[in-house]
């Protein structure tokens, strides 16, 4: 039978490897370029369409497989009970109780309750039957105590290993939180700060104010400047070479001062100590998420922040009185996370308007 002419495929590099020279060439002639590219079009469509299926499958394999594989091993490890007594009755003694004991441990380790616990039935079962037909019921009764141990102690290092699993997850949500904390309190001091000074620069354009305003402008760099720092600084861990808390209130009630032009006085009461970190940083931050709201929501507004060291614990008090000038409407996670902070610490905040103003509160044992 005549072979059709390969000459114009025999030069291609791609010919497939365990495919004759005559069927390849018959192929050729028959897939047209435009039938290749829309073949190879529908494929890419199919492989783009199944990318995502494959990968949601690919990611749960590994708990549908032990999901799967957990009555299959626990019919495995009944049968290696079942033929582990067996030999013990034949041989008495010797590698079959090895077995048994291993096997309850590894059920235990491996399989949950309801596929563990009949294999340890099963186990001890077998033994009194076994004791009771060839009358060693008392070295079995011995080697049940020592299943039950060998379960017993499986099963709580099982339990151990979820304990300190769960662990680590709470650890990793709790930094989370504590990493969204720090940077809610990081920008909304710097950038409301800097919306200040950008808008009274803005004022005092229209009034032909120039150093004035360019004054202003470079404020609202330097605060970007150090709220980029403190953002960088807030995802590591606390340092201790912070300064001391009295000295980061002072510098908070300087900036807020710059900013608004309004008085802001600072007030220690107590002998002046060194905190634990996480008490100085939740302070801080108080007072700093405070100064910012009245900024915001009472501008033109004086404030007045005094802390309280007392034996044994630390209080911060922020107050300034109303303003007549509307402040700026909506609300944030501002609260809310002073609050956390202060129940991770086991301490109290309380927060509202008073007879003439409005009060922050925060009290931290120390």
């Amino acid at each position: 039978m005549p072979q059709p002419p390969l000459d114009h495929v025999a030069s291609r590099p791609s010919e497939p490897v365990g495919v004759s020279r005559a069927a390849f060439g018959v192929l050729a002639r028959a897939i047209t370029s435009r039938q290749v590219r829309a073949i190879t079009s529908r494929v890419s469509r199919m492989t783009t369409a199944s990318r995502r299926p494959v990968r949601w499958i690919a990611s749960r394999a590994p708990v549908a497989a032990v999901t799967s594989r957990a009555p299959v091993m626990a019919i495995a490890l009944g049968l290696s009970v079942v033929f582990a007594i067996i030999l013990d009755a034949v041989v008495d003694g010797g590698p079959a109780l090895a077995v048994l004991l291993y096997c309850l441990g590894i059920a235990a380790v491996r399989l949950p309750l309801r596929h563990s616990v009949p294999i340890g039935v099963l186990a001890i079962g077998g033994l009194l039957v076994e004791g009771a037909i060839y009358g060693r019921l008392g070295r079995d009764l011995s080697l049940i105590l020592s299943a039950c141990l060998v379960f017993l102690v499986a099963y709580s290092v099982k339990e151990r290993r979820a304990a300190r699993a769960a662990e680590a997850r709470e650890a990793v949500l709790a930094e989370r939180a504590r990493i969204a904390r720090e940077i809610h309190d990081i920008l909304a001091h710097s950038l409301s700060a800097q919306l200040v000074h950008l808008e009274g620069a803005k004022l005092l354009l229209r009034a032909n104010k120039t150093d004035e305003a360019l004054d202003r402008v470079v404020h609202a760099r330097d605060l970007a400047k150090s709220g980029l720092e403190e953002a960088r600084r807030a995802v590591s861990a606390l340092r201790e070479d912070s300064p001391a808390l009295p000295q980061a209130l002072r510098t908070l009630v300087e900036d807020f001062q710059a900013a608004t032009d309004r008085p802001c006085t600072l007030h220690i009461s107590g002998a002046e100590h060194r905190l634990p970190p996480e008490a100085e940083l939740a302070l801080l931050r108080t007072a700093q998420e405070a100064l910012t709201n009245v900024r915001r929501h009472a501008p033109g507004s004086p404030a007045t922040v005094r802390l309280m060291y007392e034996p044994g614990s630390c209080g911060l008090r922020i107050t300034n009185p109303a303003s007549a000038e509307p402040g700026t409407p909506g609300g944030g996670y501002g609260l809310v996370g002073m609050r956390e902070r202060a129940e991770l610490l086991g301490g109290t905040l309380s927060a509202g308007e008073t007879h003439d103003g409005f009060q922050v509160h925060l009290w931290v044992p120390a």
